[in-house]
């Protein structure tokens, strides 16, 4: 249903800003990166929102090349949705068999839907993002939000 990720540690971003914090810290370390939305942001902030900071973010990084994956919960609507917005990669936790229908779906339009991803670094409440970003890819263990 899902190809393999990319070997990489996801990190949670809610903004430019820590959008592009995580792209530096990646082009620092010259490591893929994976961004993540918070979750089911596509309900609420939209796949326009998330796709506009990603690309604002991975332009300043053009080495990096981030892969975006948006959130978009248990609802179908809101893959559907991201898709016709032009986001590559989404993440679905709803049903099993409706989930496989939305994969095929996006695969169609050259999409990945993926339904699990691994623990992310989320970047919200962190003092010092960029020093937590770089210890996060290059895979030193979990950091403190009081940092």
């Amino acid at each position: 249903m899902t190809e393999p990720l990319p070997q990489t540690r996801p990190i949670r971003v809610h903004s430019l800003a820590e959008a592009s914090t995580a792209c530096a810290a990646a082009a620092e370390l010259n490591v893929p990166l994976l961004l993540v939305s918070a979750p089911g942001a596509a309900a609420y902030a939209g796949a326009g929102w998330f796709r506009a900071i990603t690309d604002r973010a991975s332009a300043l990084y053009p080495e990096v090349a981030p892969m975006a994956v948006l959130d978009c919960a248990d609802r179908p609507g809101d893959v559907l949705a991201a898709l016709s917005a032009g986001m590559a990669a989404l993440l679905f936790t709803g049903r099993a068999d409706i989930a496989a229908r939305l994969a095929d779906i996006a695969a169609r339009s050259g999409a990945r839907l993926l339904t699990g991803l691994p623990e992310p670094l989320d970047l919200r409440g962190v003092r010092d993002p960029r020093r937590a970003c770089r210890e996060w890819l290059g895979g030193q263990g979990r950091i403190s939000v009081t940092e």
